[in-house]
């Protein structure tokens, strides 16, 4: 198709990479396809040798699965929950980055209960939670948490993609219109239709914005409900929340930019959405920062003997390099970007965000590694963990498969919401006119007179 065959720009622009392909598709896709697949072999020797071919070893039973499980469903709330509460405070901004935003959520939450599966070595081991489950184990709490979050967020990300799929309908042709034909649901358009699906949409925003806050307290819980040093914290709940929020917003400004770049929609995401996003991580950064250095500190001034053990391999002994990375890279780097309007251009924001998504990544190996290998079992030695090519490999196919979802899915469905888009071009000038009128002072009051 050409920009000719479409009925308007936005048409043109956001539906072009669907059914124009390139050959940089298949090269992403291939590249992508083979770090998925090297990771299918890793397992695949983990599943016949057992969890020995890995660096786990005892008291270090928890290693770079549980990290990469925390860091993916960290990531996860960049999307329903960061869209939900734009969509709640009407942040008229957010309609080019709602769907961004929330393909990531649903993408990463399954990678995120998939390394918990490799985690466990054997899967048909999985049966065991359905069939001897006992709601006083926090794993089981954390594996009904995710599941209904994962269960809202696909509603919530395809609620607003109807309208959207039956725009799809008039151009597809062949097994394309078919999906399409059978996705829209009979879509038409019609003012009843856009009443129910606003009004769906609101609900879900509101279901989903608690569902997301307590997933990430309750994988929290997983670690805090034990007595394991440095993990027995009432300030571990509220610490992964804001963790969860700041690693997911800078993964969301990186994937911004590079559909930005690809698909060229410079028009759609502006510098504007990047530096306001950049705003809310600057804030995120400092709440982390809060978080951190309260737990910390509160350890320190306890001195409670095997806390101490722990937090001193972290300031200073075998896993200081990683601590003070951690610090660097989720404080120091991006301070400076993102609170300096000079600095907190699209690129900036890019390079916050990067350095952002490999602190949080390091945070998590800090919270985990170093409490395994200092156990409160007295009986158990002190350990140390270096992880095997295989854990590399399957680490490097997550992330593979991330991509892989996601190019996948742009290639399916437009990654900006186009009906979205042409309801706030029509509509948010007028709209934004009234609730600016409704809460001036003087205006305010007179238009309340007359609306009685």
């Amino acid at each position: 198709m050409t920009h000719k065959d479409y009925s308007n720009i936005d048409d043109a622009v956001l539906m072009e990479p669907i059914f124009k392909t390139s050959r940089k598709f298949y090269v992403t896709t291939g590249i992508l396809s083979v770090f998925v697949l090297w990771g299918v072999y890793c397992f695949s020797v983990q599943w016949r040798e057992g969890l020995g071919v890995t660096g786990m070893n005892l008291p270090v039973s928890w290693s770079f699965y549980v990290t990469n499980f925390v860091f993916f469903i960290g990531i996860s709330h960049a999307g329903t929950l960061i869209s939900a509460i734009l969509r709640m405070t009407q942040a008229e901004w957010r309609r080019p980055i709602t769907r961004v935003a929330e393909v990531i959520t649903v993408a990463v939450l399954g990678i995120g209960g998939m390394n918990i599966l490799i985690d466990m070595g054997r899967l048909d081991r999985i049966t065991n939670v359905f069939m001897y489950g006992r709601y006083q184990s926090p794993l089981l709490w954390d594996a009904t948490s995710i599941t209904a979050y994962l269960t809202a967020s696909s509603i919530y990300l395809f609620i607003p993609m109807i309208p959207d799929i039956a725009i799809l309908k008039e151009y597809a042709t062949g097994w394309r219109k078919f999906l399409y034909q059978v996705l829209s649901f009979g879509w038409t358009g019609t003012e009843r239709q856009h009443k129910i699906l606003n009004r769906v949409i609101g609900i879900m925003a509101i279901l989903v914005i608690p569902i997301a806050v307590s997933v990430h307290t309750v994988v929290s819980f997983v670690f805090s409900m034990t007595v394991q040093p440095m993990w027995h914290s009432t300030i571990f709940g509220p610490y992964f929340v804001v963790g969860a929020i700041f690693s997911g917003l800078a993964a969301l400004l990186i994937i911004m930019a590079v559909v930005r770049k690809v698909f060229h929609l410079e028009d759609y995401l502006q510098p504007i959405h990047f530096s306001y996003l950049g705003l809310l991580v600057l804030a995120m950064t400092l709440l982390w920062f809060y978080f951190t250095f309260a737990e910390y500190l509160t350890a320190y001034f306890g001195n409670e003997p095997d806390e101490m053990r722990v937090w001193w391999s972290k300031i200073s002994g075998d896993y200081a390099i990683y601590f003070w990375a951690m610090v660097i890279f989720n404080f120091v780097i991006p301070i400076p970007i993102l609170a300096i309007r000079k600095l907190r251009t699209i690129s900036g924001t890019v390079i916050a965000s990067f350095s952002i998504c490999i602190g949080m990544w390091l945070e998590r190996f800090i919270i985990i590694i170093p409490t395994m290998a200092n156990p409160r079992l007295h009986q158990l030695p002190a350990g140390s963990y270096s992880p095997t090519y295989i854990e590399w490999g399957l680490m490097m196919g997550c992330f593979a498969l991330f991509g892989l979802i996601y190019v996948m899915f742009c290639k399916l469905f437009p990654i900006v919401s186009i009906w979205e888009v042409r309801e706030g071009r029509e509509e948010t000038m007028k709209i934004v006119q009234e609730r600016v009128e409704r809460y001036t002072p003087g205006l305010g009051r007179l238009n309340d007179k007359e609306l009685s």
